[in-house]
């Protein structure tokens, strides 16, 4: 019973970044894992892919042969995988007891409204893949309420069209308040709280006050669905990949289906998957620079008032 995930995102939200360092996670966990890339214009990639969809078919030439522009090009590359998929078959064949990461595109279309990815993804389950989608997207669009708003419904559309187990992530958590500073905590963005909240900062400006009646219904659509979450990610942090990689083996059933070299019970296995989930809180400590100092002052705050009465922590602290 073959596992995976199928990772997708906009362009440049880390995809390839991802697939090459969940890979080398693997690798150093001593988990059998390749990397199938399945985007037609991916040149230049940190790392060698097992499967390359370039075998099979280029943008470049795609582009050339039937004059269309990159998007038109990508739209064809994926309905002639999804006419030819018994060449991926075959090429996953040869590789049955190995975890699979699967590098899609970055044109967000493939997989809101175009129907040929999700035709493919279907076809590997009933071929019995277990699959998750890690849908990857830009921390730093947290900083700018209606960048926010769009990414929620972006991640939102993806998890419906889809229909696979999903799991959303704010990319490249550490390079975000380069960008700005956040409204709010981040749990905030992560758990998609009240969106009301936001309703004021998006109709703050002439240019997006006259969408306030729009901007509303949006955030009452969202939470009307009540399904999009976000956990977090740095690529190099190796505490940040680990819990990431535990959320997912929980996402497509690997804790339950595909057991360690222990031979855990499975009773045993699922316990043990959530011991290494980052609190978001950690998160926002080690990233988000001197707002976390308030929190970090609030949280000593708070175990310190276990320990003695609230005057005692108070000259404790001075």
């Amino acid at each position: 019973m073959p596992f995976g995930q199928v990772v997708v995102g906009p362009p440049g939200s880390g995809k390839t970044t991802y697939c090459h360092g969940m890979a080398q996670f693997y690798d150093a966990t001593k988990r059998s894992a390749i990397i199938v890339n399945l985007d037609p214009a991916n040149d230049g990639m940190p790392y060698t892919p097992t499967i390359d969809i370039s075998e099979l078919i280029t943008l470049e030439d795609t582009m050339e042969e039937f004059g269309l522009g990159p998007n038109g090009g990508l739209i064809y590359c994926m309905e002639y995988l999804e006419k030819n998929l018994d060449w991926l078959i075959g090429r996953l064949n040869e590789f049955k007891d190995s975890y699979v990461l699967f590098d899609f595109p970055g044109q967000v279309e493939l997989f809101t409204h175009h129907t040929a990815v999700r035709s493919i993804l279907d076809k590997l389950q009933k071929l019995n893949y277990r699959l998750c989608a890690v849908h990857l997207v830009d921390a730093h669009h947290c900083v700018d309420p209606s960048k926010y708003v769009s990414m929620v419904l972006l991640s939102l559309k993806t998890m419906i069209q889809l229909e696979l187990p999903h799991i959303n992530v704010l990319s490249k958590i550490d390079l975000m308040e380069s960008y700005g500073k956040l409204a709010f905590n981040l749990d905030f963005y992560t758990e998609v709280q009240d969106l009301s909240y936001l309703l004021e900062q998006l109709s703050s400006t002439p240019r997006t006050s006259r969408f306030a009646s729009l901007n509303r219904a949006l955030c009452e659509l969202i939470e009307e669905f009540s399904l999009v979450g976000f956990r977090t990610l740095c690529i190099e942090d190796r505490r940040s990949v680990l819990a990431l990689a535990r959320a997912v083996d929980k996402a497509n059933g690997y804790v339950f289906g595909g057991l360690e070299e222990g031979n855990e019970s499975i009773f045993e296995t699922a316990v043990g998957a959530g011991a290494w989930d980052d609190d978001v809180r950690d998160v926002q400590e080690r990233y988000l620079g001197k707002g976390s100092q308030i929190i970090l002052v609030r949280r000593v705050s708070e175990f310190f008032s276990f320990l003695c009465p609230p005057n005692m922590v108070l000259r404790s602290i001075w």
